[in-house]
Formats: C-alpha cells, sequence, structure tokens
C-alpha cells in the first residue's frame, strides 16, 4: 500500500504533489528545491547554498519517511547550468560521504522558481 510522506521541517510543496511516497520498504522522494521554510523562499546565494539546503530537504523527506541519507540508493540531481558540476559535487560529498548512492546528474533548461539545483531519491526505510 502506498503511503504519503510529509515532512514537517521541509517546506510545502508548490505543486499537486507529496514530499514524498513510499511502497513497502522503497521510499520515493519529490524533488526537492532549495527553498527554506523557516525563511519562505529560496535561499539567498549560489550554487553552493542552493545545493545545502535542496539536501537538507531531502534529508527531512528521508527521515519523515523512516529512511535517512545512509538508506538511499538512487539519486537524480538537476542543475540549471552544467558549469555548476564540480560545486554541487564539493556540497553533495558532504552528505553522503562513503557507499554513495548511485546517481545521476545533468543539467536542464530551466528549474522551478529559478533555482539552480533540485535533487530528489529513492531510498528504503531502515530496518
Amino acid at each position: 500500500m502506498k503511503t504519503i510522506i510529509h515532512a514537517e521541517n521541509a517546506p510545502a510543496a508548490i505543486g499537486p504533489y507529496s514530499h514524498g511516497t513510499s511502497y513497502g520498504n522503497l521510499i520515493f522522494t519529490s524533488g526537492q528545491l532549495p527553498v527554506c521554510k523557516e525563511k519562505g523562499g529560496v535561499v539567498d546565494g549560489g550554487i553552493t547554498a542552493q545545493s545545502i539546503q535542496s539536501l537538507d530537504n531531502l534529508k527531512y523527506v528521508l527521515e519523515a519517511g523512516g529512511g535517512s541519507l545512509e538508506t538511499v540508493l538512487k539519486t537524480t540531481c538537476y542543475l540549471a547550468e552544467i558549469s555548476d558540476f564540480a560545486a554541487f559535487n564539493e556540497v553533495y560529498k558532504t552528505y553522503f560521504k562513503t557507499d554513495c548512492p548511485a546517481r545521476s546528474c545533468f543539467a536542464v533548461k530551466d528549474l522551478p522558481l529559478g533555482v539552480k539545483v533540485e535533487v530528489e531519491a529513492i531510498a528504503h526505510v531502515n530496518i
């Protein structure tokens, strides 16, 4: 049975979707934008600040679904500019230190709210 995931610490969705869903032991997150719930908008700063916020939001959703960054199997990372790839990797490696998940990372034409990064994941619940 599908379960809807709602993360209290993550910002509200900007469209008709949930923070994530789970089915059995799997967690599927929606793409997490660099929006700060406390500040109520996109974080100031460039790719580094936005990557931190997106990955923090991802962590909140995973934890709300019973998982963690350590249970991530695959991430998909969207960048507004491929020239931000190296800077994004510098932040990413502080969240995924060892046994890194599979990953796709590519540039797209546009992202919602004009942000620089969006990250989604597939994970499993903590056992």
